[in-house]
């Protein structure tokens, strides 16, 4: 396989000192790296920014730019439910997700679940740049990830006569067929 793991995903944050509080004190990550220029060095467009990395136990990142020169940031994009982008983080087990669930409830931060999906246990939260959170404990056993994996394709073939049948391709939010 030519992708072996997550190095890091990038988010815009409003504030790098209030994200660094954040993720280190709220969610306990070590906040390991951090980058500033002016120029990216990518394009050598004109932006200066800070760019903070929050390490986890398995050596990936999560990792924020701040942009201050840029237009103020969207929490999300108008157009998809906020429930949908969100970045799900894996904890040891289900005591663990409960347990963390109460340390961010004592930092006054509001906290959806947990909800069981079947194959994983979940909360819900936002961080202070209004990006979703998911902390997940898994749930399945190895043989019933395997079986999953093995009935995805199907599902994804259902979906899309699904969404055909019903209208939904291309469709926008109350034009749909029902």
């Amino acid at each position: 396989m030519l992708l072996q793991k997550l190095h890091h995903v990038a988010y815009r944050c409003k504030d790098a000192r209030e994200t660094a509080e954040f993720y280190t004190k709220v969610l306990g990550l070590r906040y390991s790296a951090a980058v500033t220029n002016d120029r990216v060095p990518s394009t050598q467009e004109d932006s200066p920014h800070f760019h903070l990395f929050f390490e986890m136990e398995d050596g990936s990142y999560i990792a924020f730019f701040e942009v201050p020169k840029s237009p103020e940031m969207a929490a999300h994009d108008p157009n998809t439910p906020s429930w949908v982008q969100h970045l799900a983080l894996e904890v040891a087990d289900v005591p663990t997700l409960l347990d963390a669930k109460k340390r961010i409830e004592s930092f006054g931060i509001n906290v959806l679940g947990p909800t069981d999906h079947g194959m994983c246990r979940s909360i819900y939260f936002f961080d202070p740049s209004g990006h979703r959170l998911e902390l997940t404990a898994r749930t399945w056993t190895r043989k019933e990830q395997e079986e999953h994996a093995e009935t995805a394709g199907a599902m994804l073939d259902e979906w899309e006569r699904r969404k055909r049948a019903k209208g939904w391709v291309g469709a926008r939010a109350g034009q749909a067929a029902e």
